[in-house]
């Protein structure tokens, strides 16, 4: 299984007694997401499942795909490793997954997933970590087959 985490792209400030689900991407936020978008688009297969966030910042990066995003309660700001792998299917799916989330989640859950460990790792605004499980013999394998950012592309 392909799970691709992708941080959302930079987003503004909440102004004072802003709901933080209610912040936007600035414009550079949005030109990182169209950058990063294009990318994934030449990568992914036709058949991947996009999972959203429902923070406007994520349903705005995950937009620039110009793909069917599902918007997922689960994958808000305050999510849990758990829950991400869950709506995922890791590693059982059989499409790649791609999350457009937030931090510090993607970051634990890279973490977890190549480590073994829940460690504070950090994914930068608009980045994607692409991730592959595979089995070898007995045991499942995952490897980083992609680190991507906005400004390499």
């Amino acid at each position: 299984m392909d799970l691709i985490l992708w941080r959302h792209a930079e987003a503004f400030d909440a102004r004072e007694g802003q709901d933080d689900l209610d912040r936007e991407l600035t414009p550079k936020g949005e030109r990182q997401a169209r950058r990063v978008a294009e990318w994934l688009n030449r990568q992914l297969p036709a058949g991947a499942r996009v999972l959203a966030s429902p923070a406007r910042r994520a349903q705005q990066t995950a937009a620039a795909l110009e793909r069917r995003v599902k918007t997922v309660p689960a994958l808000a700001p305050d999510a849990s490793v758990e829950a991400l792998l869950h709506v995922t299917r890791w590693p059982e799916a059989r499409e790649p997954v791609l999350v457009v989330g937030h931090q510090p989640i993607l970051g634990l859950t890279a973490a977890l997933l190549l480590s073994g460990e829940i460690q504070p790792w950090a994914v930068r605004k608009a980045g994607v970590w692409w991730l592959r499980s595979r089995e070898r013999g007995d045991s499942l394998q995952v490897v980083l087959h992609a680190v991507v950012g906005p400004e390499a592309l």
